[in-house]
């Protein structure tokens, strides 16, 4: 059989090669790409041929000072701190064709795949802005798909061959996509960036452990506005029990040292 006589289909490395003969269902894999990565417990050899990153809500309605954090109260200073370290390291990672994967809260403007328990910890008196209300500022529909609410803070660096997946619950894998596009990418390493490290990430990263992915939460690409000992619990709980915990500078050695 001729390889170059077949026609791909599919994306790689779960693609075939097909023709109106044959079907090849071997699969070649992407050239790997080993690396060797400090964490705060153990170093890792990995594979960046097999790797993603998933940046979690770094959004207006959590990141910007007119959005729905900020209305309520919450200081967003902390949430904006991941930007600089975010951009660097993406440029770095999609430079070796690891996929930037974007997790964002985008609800149906119906919101009818929302409970009312979920709806409470947004509004728990039934009169305040909650999901899919209009902020005061500017009027943009609170964590609604396609607002300005939902949308990647300006000063992060997402470009159009990122992925884009919009949740609905804390849990990124929860009732999205998610799954299926990193399985068909080949992706089993996860790098975790993102607010709020004690909530979003942190349930993401649990349910991406769950379902058998390698975790791998980036510190100073990820941050909380809750109180510290929500951060120390959520890395505590990481090195303990879901995967390793980096810094970006660490991950940038390891490229360089390949």
């Amino acid at each position: 059989m001729n390889p170059h006589s077949l026609r791909p289909l599919g994306v790689p490395p779960n693609a075939w090669g097909v023709s109106e003969a044959i079907a090849d269902l071997t699969r070649p894999p992407l050239p790997p790409q080993p690396v060797t990565l400090k964490t705060q417990t153990k170093c890792l050899h990995l594979d960046l041929a097999k790797a993603a990153i998933l940046v979690v809500d770094m959004q207006n309605d959590f990141c910007h000072p007119d959005g729905w954090l900020a209305h309520i109260g919450v200081d967003v200073t902390p949430a904006r701190q991941p930007v600089a370290p975010l951009n660097a390291l993406l440029r770095r990672l999609r430079s070796l064709g690891v996929p930037v994967i974007w997790v964002n809260w985008g609800n149906r403007p119906d919101l009818l795949n929302i409970g009312a328990g979920l709806r409470h910890v947004y509004n728990p008196t039934g009169e305040g802005v909650g999901l899919g209300d209009p902020l005061p500022k500017n009027g943009a529909p609170v964590l609604t798909k396609g607002s300005w609410a939902a949308a990647i803070v300006d000063e992060l660096d997402n470009q159009p061959e990122d992925i884009y997946i919009d949740k609905y619950r804390m849990s990124g894998f929860w009732d999205t996509p998610l799954d299926s596009i990193l399985r068909n990418l080949g992706r089993t390493t996860l790098f975790f960036g993102g607010v709020n490290a004690d909530q979003c990430v942190m349930t993401t990263l649990q349910d991406a452990n769950f379902l058998g992915y390698d975790c791998i939460l980036v510190e100073d690409c990820t941050a909380t506005t809750s109180p510290d000992y929500c951060r120390q619990a959520t890395l505590y709980n990481v090195n303990q029990c879901f995967g390793f915990v980096t810094h970006s500078q660490n991950i940038a050695e390891a490229i360089d040292n390949c």
